[in-house]
């Protein structure tokens, strides 16, 4: 173990309260990644020569696909935790099933539901659904990183005992007095940042082009990422280590690494059948 661990920086998780009503992070971090992506989408949209003549979402249809991920996003996110990660809690207490501020959403989970609305979204607009599909991904890493971030603040899903330099003692008594990997952090870099930088220029190189090229791309990368991240993170407590060191994280990525391998190699294939 360390000598020393670097202090956690104690951000309160809210930001100011109006009234009775407490505006958090957490909140905010949903929001800022949803208005981001939804203002990149219309950018990426609006580049005729990203597409190279495929139909599209509207620029001004896009406020209502806004609408239709988030709703997937927050109910999504929340049954998935519900159900992959603390059941037996929510069964004894299904008044606290509602209460998304007290933490607990799923990515899993919220990336169903977001797949669910694209559907719909695609549906009623009459465009395709890869197409929706490929735009929802390339800005997904953004809405990670501050989710990841506002985890970090909250603190929550705090890394394992680690003695690196950079280990933190995190201000939780479920953490204990140990130094920890912060593995928020590790996940806001890469299933975030990196994601997002090798998305975009998957897009400025004609990604687009290829129906769900992109989406397969996110699917492999934050797979991957996620799998990686897990061997730092503690596992949720009440669920522990699946069997050996494997957890339910890197369980439920393992079917987003397959589809991500499938969903390119068939845009791949399907523009070169077409050359």
């Amino acid at each position: 173990m360390p000598l020393f661990a670097l202090p956690f920086p104690v951000i309160d998780p809210v930001l100011i309260e109006i009234g009775p009503v407490p505006i958090r992070w957490y909140a905010l971090a949903y929001i800022a990644g949803l208005l981001l992506g939804w203002w990149l989408m219309r950018r990426l949209s609006a580049q005729e020569q990203l597409w190279d003549g495929r139909p599209r979402p509207s620029i001004v249809s896009l406020d209502d696909l806004l609408v239709y991920a988030a709703l997937g996003v927050v109910l999504g996110g929340r049954v998935g935790y519900v159900l992959f990660y603390n059941l037996d809690y929510f069964l004894a207490h299904p008044a606290s099933i509602p209460a998304v501020w007290e933490g607990g959403m799923s990515f899993h989970g919220g990336l169903v539901g977001a797949t669910f609305g694209i559907w719909l979204f695609a549906r009623r607009e009459k465009v395709p659904m890869l197409t929706v599909a490929d735009l929802c991904s390339a800005v997904v890493p953004l809405g990670i990183f501050f989710g990841r971030l506002a985890n970090f603040i909250k603190p929550e899903l705090w890394g394992r005992v680690s003695d690196v330099d950079w280990a933190m003692v995190f201000p939780d008594p479920a953490a204990g007095p140990f130094p920890r990997h912060p593995s928020q952090l590790y996940e806001a870099a890469t299933e975030g940042v990196l994601l997002f930088v090798v998305l975009m220029w998957a897009v400025r190189m004609g990604a687009l082009k290829r129906p769900g090229l992109v989406t397969g791309l996110f699917g492999l990368g934050y797979g991957l990422s996620r799998i990686v991240c897990e061997f730092f993170r503690e596992p949720d407590p009440q669920l522990g280590f699946l069997f050996g060191s494997a957890t339910m994280g890197m369980l439920l990525s393992l079917p987003l690494v397959i589809a991500g391998l499938i969903f390119i190699t068939r845009a791949w294939r399907a523009k070169e059948m077409k050359a």
